[in-house]
């Protein structure tokens, strides 16, 4: 399919026959062939895996506090998630920005952490794949902070869980599918707005934070809705790559700020 007029064109067509646009390489030929790290993440996941790898070791590292600070079991205690960088709006509105940044990486239990990481695998593999890797990860990352910002906003609670990003890619793909106004696009649209009015009946169960989850879906249809799929135009590609590089430094930055916080705390 032309990426520019959407008509049907053959593989070998390096024009297209009908708008001679200039058709590039198929994303399938574009990416690697090799998995990363001897077969162990396969490629077509890897941003999803690591992402799922930092989640699992901020879920390990808050048990080993918990369980030197006097807890046990597998679930961390509410010190220790505070600590470690959960949401919470009286610190925030006291300066620790970072907070609605490093609460996405963090899990109140060993349920929760499977939850969000049983879906988030499925579904960060096929948003990675429709948009590729740079709209993914700021599209993840952007909606991670507008989710919690709007936990801060309408909920007083402690929050924490990566599901605010969860719902960022659903509402990013939703948005994908309003851009694009093909039956492709159309089909994109209703798939995940399924995956939107499930996951917010789900929100309903009590103790679920509903406010950072619409926060997130929200932040994702409108970055979705101007990011849309991957084009030819190596501009356009190149500021999404500069749009996911910020992010990442802006979460390490929050990251930062939340060890030389903590490393305060404990030793005061």
């Amino acid at each position: 399919m032309c990426p520019n007029c959407r008509a049907f064109i053959t593989t070998d067509d390096k024009v297209c026959p009908y708008c001679q646009a200039e058709v590039g390489p198929r994303a399938v030929e574009r990416r690697s062939t090799a998995d990363a790290l001897g077969g162990l993440i396969p490629h077509a996941r890897f941003t999803t895996v690591v992402i799922m790898l930092i989640n699992t070791g901020f879920y390990l590292a808050t048990i080993l506090h918990s369980s030197r600070t006097g807890g046990g079991g597998i679930d961390p205690d509410m010190q220790t998630l505070f600590l470690f960088g959960a949401k919470y709006p009286p610190a925030i509105a006291q300066g620790q920005w970072w907070r609605l940044i490093t609460a996405g990486f963090l899990h109140g239990g060993i349920l929760h952490i499977l939850m969000n990481m049983w879906v988030l695998f499925d579904l960060g593999a096929q948003v990675e794949e429709i948009c590729g890797t740079s709209r993914f990860l700021t599209i993840y990352l952007i909606t991670n902070i507008t989710g919690f910002y709007a936990s801060y906003l309408f909920s007083p609670a402690l929050s924490i869980g990566a599901s605010a990003a969860i719902f960022g890619l659903i509402g990013g793909m939703i948005g994908v599918g309003v851009r694009d106004r093909t039956s492709y696009g159309a089909a994109i649209r209703k798939f995940f707005t399924r995956w939107a009015i499930y996951g917010l009946v789900l929100s309903l169960i009590p103790g679920t934070d509903i406010a950072a989850h619409a926060g997130g879906l929200a932040g994702g249809f409108i970055v979705g809705l101007i990011a849309g799929t991957p084009s030819y135009s190596p501009t356009v590609e190149r500021v999404w790559q500069i749009a996911a590089g910020l992010m990442l430094a802006v979460t390490g930055l929050a990251f930062f700020d939340m060890i030389v916080t903590m490393l305060r705390s404990t030793s005061s």
